[in-house]
This record gives structure tokens, C-alpha cells and sequence, in this order.
């Protein structure tokens, strides 16, 4: 590997500490990304003459903050220039103890990091804002690779970001880690945006792809990362869970040419078995820091215990419904939405049969919320051919297809308006906490 290939896998890896850190000083994220940037050019400059450094992260992390050092001590020297020739004097704050060779301890770097992630996810920011700025920040993802997984114009992607880092600085937004109901109140804005990211790669909304694992990837990364920094937390495990759970039947969602593989005809051995223990122990480390709690599981945490009655079927068949239409009274329980609604239906329609089904999503199918939410008529599709009204189901079909932005769905739900097919994988969309 050469200097320069060692530069970028280091920074692509270590850049969301390198800018946490220099955050930490300057209080701003958009400035600290400068810098991260300028270690990262000292970095392209010193290591192929001088060699990559033994802890090359502990390197980039030193320098960017002496960097965000000397600029507040700028800007310090700038508001006491303009105090001694009688103007206002600009308030700043005063400069931190110089960095010794080390970077402080993982503590420290860890509680940067937390801190960035709540900066990033702060709910004066649109949720878009939000995921874009946290895919560029944390994810270390290109304006580029951000605008083609969301199938966005790069321009637009770039505006999001800077407007973001604008709202923030604007909004005096702190640089800090929230405790107590402040805490309990942005920990559900980090981890939606985290569980969006992976919807979208799951099960993208448009397009022609289907899956876009690489946007998965990112979601599982942050999950686990969130769960290394807040181990007391039972819905940062519960999240988790859920998604090392759902990550493992990527690999079967998709046939040879990309098309949909629905649950019911995906080969269970291309399932993979790491994720899936992984998934088992952090629903175990979710129930674990729920008990100590005192707390009832939250709806991550439902979620993941829906996806591991699926990861523990060997075979289709020996799904326990009963058991998963069950989970979802209770996530509708603690979070009720016509969404979960829908969702509870292929439950309770597998457990109890088609017509028990129907009658729960009929229960919601009015609901404004659910007017252009295609899986709503599949799902409506679904249980009509297994009640064999096929003409009401391939109308039903029709429907969904009409309403999906997504090629290979499409095609999906037009070719089931015109042959019977298997139940469906349920919907696993953004929004309310449903799928499994």
C-alpha cells in the first residue's frame, strides 16, 4: 500500500474523531470539517516523505487540533485588536491547554464522537439535513456518493449539507452531549436517522435497484457505534438488533438480476449466520439494559424481536405468526401509527387467517397518511388472492404498482396482479417502526 492509499483509508476511517475533535474546540461543525480537511492535506504532504506514522488516526486527530487551537487563538488576538481601538469586543472563548503528544484518552476521543453524532442529528434540522449531514460527517461519504445513493442531484446534496451546517451555527446549537429528558428527547433524532439510512438501503424508495447494501453498511456501522458509546442504553441495542437481523438476509433479497426475492422464497442458508448472532446478543444487551431500567421495550427493541422469530425459522413454514402478530400489538402498543397498522395485518393474517387480516388493514385504509403509501394495497392484494377475490387483488396489485417509485418493485407488484404469488416480505419503510 502506498503513502497516499494509506492517507485515505486512515482518514476515510478516522474522520469522524479527527472532526469531532477539532469540533470540541471550535464549536462548529462546518469549521471543523476545514480542518479535518487541512489534516488531511498535511497528511498527503508529510506521510509519503517521513513514512505513515505508527497510530496514523492518533496523528491526523493531533494535528487537526492544534489547528482548531491556533484558529481560536486567531480569532482571540482579532477581539482583543479590536478592544485596544475602542470597538466592541467580540466574545470568544479561551483557548485550551496546549495538545501534548497524545491525543487524550479513548474516553475523550469517544465523547467527541457522541457529541458530534447529536450535533449532526439535532432536531432544528430537517430530516434530510439531518441524514445527509450525518452520512458526510460521520459516514465520511462524498457530496458525490450521498447524492447517487439517495438518487439526488449533487447540487442539491451540497446546498442540504451547507444549509445544515449554517442552521446549526445559526441556531447556536451546543457542541455537547444531552443528559436527562433532553437526552431521552434527541436520542429518538439519532436513531431515526440512523434506522432511515438503512430503510432506504433495504428497501429503496426509487430507482432501479431494489437494495443498496452500501447504504446498509453505513446504518450498521453507526448503529454499533452508538452502541459502543451508549452500552446503558436499551433502544441503542434494540436498533442494533434490528439491524444486524435485517442485514442478514441481504444477500437473498435479490435474485441474479437484481430482482425481488420475498422472504417466503429466499434461501435461508445465504443468510448470514455472524449477523445474526450478532443480532441475538444485542437483543440480549437490549432486555439486559431495559430490566436495569425498569422500562418497557421500546419499539426498536420490538422490532428486533419480530426479526429474530424470522432469523429462527429454518424454513418458511415454521415462522411463528402468532408470536410476531403478538410483537406488533405491542409496537402498536407503544407506537401507534396506521404503518405498524399495516404490518400487524400480514402478521395477524398469517396467524389467524386472510379475513382477520383484511379487517385490520380496512381499519386504517382511510387514513390520510396512508394515501400514497403503495404498500398499503399490496398488502390489501395479498390477502384478497388468499381469500381467492383475484379480480379485487389484481386491482389492488395495480395500485401499489401505480404508486411505487421503485423500478424492480413495480415490476414486482405488476407481475403478482397477474399471477399468484407467495405472501409478501412485509414493508420495511421509514416512518414508524414497522417491519421486520
Amino acid at each position: 500500500m502506498t503513502a497516499a492509499s494509506a492517507v485515505e483509508t486512515v482518514f476515510r476511517i478516522e474522520q469522524p474523531r479527527v472532526i469531532a475533535a477539532a469540533a470540541r474546540i471550535v464549536r462548529d461543525v462546518g469549521t471543523a470539517e476545514e480542518i479535518a480537511q487541512d489534516a488531511l492535506v498535511s497528511a498527503l504532504e508529510q506521510w509519503p516523505a517521513e513514512g505513515v506514522p505508527a497510530k496514523p488516526g492518533a496523528w491526523l486527530v493531533a494535528v487537526a487540533k492544534r489547528r482548531a487551537i491556533d484558529l481560536v487563538r486567531r480569532r482571540e488576538n482579532y477581539a482583543n485588536k479590536l478592544a485596544e481601538v475602542g470597538r466592541a469586543r467580540e466574545t470568544a472563548e479561551p483557548p485550551p491547554p496546549e495538545p501534548s503528544d497524545d491525543t487524550g484518552t479513548e474516553a475523550d476521543i469517544d465523547d467527541d464522537l457522541l457529541r458530534l453524532i447529536f450535533t449532526a442529528c439535532h432536531p432544528v434540522l430537517p430530516t434530510q439535513a439531518r441524514i445527509a449531514l450525518t452520512l458526510r460527517l460521520l459516514g465520511g461519504l462524498t457530496t458525490d456518493e450521498i447524492a447517487r445513493a439517495f438518487l439526488a442531484s449533487e447540487p442539491a446534496v451540497a446546498q442540504r449539507i451547507v444549509r445544515a451546517k449554517r442552521t446549526l451555527a445559526g441556531a447556536g446549537v451546543p457542541f455537547e452531549v444531552p443528559y436527562g429528558p433532553d437526552r431521552a428527547a434527541r436520542i429518538g433524532s439519532v436513531l431515526e436517522v440512523v434506522y432511515l439510512v438503512f430503510n432506504e438501503g433495504y428497501s429503496a424508495t426509487k430507482g432501479d435497484d431494489w437494495v443498496r447494501p452500501a447504504l446498509c453498511e453505513e446504518a450498521l456501522r453507526l448503529a454499533r457505534v452508538l452502541a459502543g458509546l451508549l452500552p446503558d442504553d436499551a433502544e441503542v441495542h434494540g436498533l442494533a438488533a434490528l439491524l444486524e437481523i435485517q442485514a442478514s438476509r441481504i444477500p437473498a433479497r435479490t435474485g441474479p438480476g437484481g430482482e425481488p426475492v420475498l422472504i417466503a422464497d429466499q434461501n435461508r442458508a445465504r443468510w448470514d449466520g455472524l449477523l445474526i448472532r450478532r443480532g441475538f446478543a444485542a437483543l440480549d444487551r437490549a432486555g439486559a439494559a431495559g430490566s436495569r431500567a425498569g422500562a418497557v421495550p421500546g419499539p426498536y427493541t420490538l422490532q428486533a424481536a419480530i426479526a429474530a422469530c424470522h432469523a429462527r425459522a429454518v424454513r418458511y413454514e415454521d415462522t411463528d405468526w402468532a408470536m410476531i402478530a403478538t410483537l406488533y400489538g405491542r409496537l402498536a402498543a407503544v407506537a401507534p401509527s396506521p404503518v405498524v397498522e399495516v404490518n400487524r395485518a400480514v402478521a395477524v393474517g398469517m396467524a389467524h387467517g386472510p379475513e382477520a387480516g383484511l379487517a385490520v388493514v380496512d381499519a386504517v385504509a382511510d387514513d390520510p397518511g396512508l394515501r400514497e403509501y403503495h404498500p398499503l394495497p399490496g398488502v390489501r392484494g395479498d390477502l384478497l388472492a388468499r381469500l381467492g377475490r383475484t379480480e379485487e387483488a389484481a386491482e389492488e396489485f395495480r395500485r401499489a404498482a401505480a404508486l411505487s417509485r421503485n423500478a424492480r418493485e413495480r415490476a414486482l407488484f405488476l407481475t403478482r396482479a397477474t399471477s399468484p404469488h407467495p405472501p409478501p416480505d412485509p414493508p420495511f419503510r421509514a416512518g414508524a417502526g414497522e417491519g421486520y
